[in-house]
């Protein structure tokens, strides 16, 4: 049996055309799971890849400049984490 310590989530809420700068260290560790609508990550070479609901991601090591919601709904994404975060 293996046994793990509590999850800990955040949860984001991005309105339509919202943008949020990526911190890094904000998300080290963490499991990515888009729960509703969908996110743009942006990469500081200027590449941009789109995901919907049900995307599981890393932010880790991509080189993300910023998340954007290029939809017409909230988009809601939470990070989860083995540790407190």
């Amino acid at each position: 049996m293996i046994e793990a310590g509590p999850a800990h989530t955040r949860t984001v809420v991005l309105a339509p055309g919202e943008v949020r700068p990526h911190v890094e260290d904000e998300w080290r560790g963490a499991l990515v799971v888009v729960d509703a609508g969908e996110i743009e990550l942006c990469c500081a070479a200027g590449g941009s890849r789109t995901f919907a609901a049900g995307s599981v991601l890393w932010f880790t090591g991509l080189n993300l400049v910023r998340v954007r919601n290029p939809g017409g709904a909230d988009a809601v994404f939470r990070g989860i984490t083995r540790g407190p975060p």
